[in-house]
């Protein structure tokens, strides 16, 4: 079977991450099929919710994708509502991996993202995929519970299981930190309002990212949990002083007592060494290009 024959599902499709992995996998030849929980009238694009599993089967069953990319998920840690991440993130997962064994063949690999929170506040060195996870929200937790559902399908299903740590881009909404950032940069605004400064965080390119988990599925890594990440780690100071350089323009930097969570993850930053040990060499931009890319975007 040619590539061109090979069926894509990419789940939150329309998504910030959604919309460079369809871009990344057409690209590559596959045909892509969307499915996401808003109607849209688009080609090949399928609308059912992660809590619908009898529909979520429908799609499967008439899809019959070759390769799964569960990306849909509810990701922002500061929503207020902590038992939506459970319904998201783990009990639609399962609903997913529902359908896909019910849709009467084996795709050749389905690809989960779950997230580098689940390493919590371990913030000795560089965190690899043996680091013991200590999750320290419900986003972290929700996603560490579906890593753990997840392999109880192991033995009938090709799962791969990733583990981004942050990562941005064009398009990503402005309630994550560096897209606020960028935001105020462009507008030129006289000052930004921003909880703590001194979080140091491993930041990838979202176009980088796509790359690594097309990767990751032609070299079929089953059964493998990744981390993706750039291994190297920036605190929110300098990707303001970053932006400042890029645009010329200098911002007051307001610190909001509300905006500093109480279980702030002070430090993340991955090793990469498993990733590229799999898929060979890879690299994400520096994070100035990602900002000079962002800030400079029409």
């Amino acid at each position: 079977m040619s590539l061109a024959d090979k069926r894509v599902l990419i789940t939150g499709s329309e998504g910030f991450t959604g919309r460079y992995m369809a871009a990344e996998m057409q690209a590559a030849g596959y045909r892509v099929f969307g499915l996401g929980s808003h109607s849209l009238d688009a080609p090949d694009y399928y609308q059912a919710h992660l809590a619908d599993a009898a529909g979520l089967k429908t799609v499967l069953a008439e899809v019959q994708p070759d390769v799964v990319i569960h990306l849909a998920a509810l990701a922002f840690v500061g929503h207020g509502d902590a038992n939506a991440f459970y319904q998201v993130n783990l009990l639609g997962t399962r609903n997913l991996l529902e359908a896909i064994s019910a849709m009467g063949k084996v795709p050749d690999s389905i690809l989960l993202a779950s997230s580098a929170n689940v390493y919590g506040n371990a913030s000795g060195g560089v965190l690899n995929e043996n680091t013991p996870p200590a999750p320290a929200n419900d986003y972290a937790v929700s996603k560490l519970a579906m890593e753990h559902m997840a392999r109880l399908w192991q033995d009938k299903l090709p799962l791969i299981i990733t583990r981004p740590f942050n990562y941005t881009g064009v398009g990503q909404a402005d309630n994550f930190l560096l897209p606020k950032i960028v935001s105020h940069f462009r507008r030129r605004t006289a000052e930004i309002e921003l909880g703590n400064l001194d979080v140091w965080r491993d930041f990838s390119d979202v176009r980088a990212l796509a790359t690594a988990y097309r990767r990751l599925i032609e070299v079929r890594a089953h059964g493998q949990t990744v981390n993706v990440c750039s291994g190297r780690a920036h605190s929110l100071r300098e990707a303001l002083a970053m932006c400042e350089a890029v645009t010329g323009h200098s911002i007051q930097i307001r610190v909001n007592p509300a905006f500093v969570r109480a279980n702030e993850v002070k430090t993340l930053c991955g090793d990469a060494t498993r990733l590229r040990g799999l898929i060979g060499d890879w690299d994400t931009p520096p994070l100035l290009e990602t900002l000079r890319w962002m800030l400079g975007a029409a």
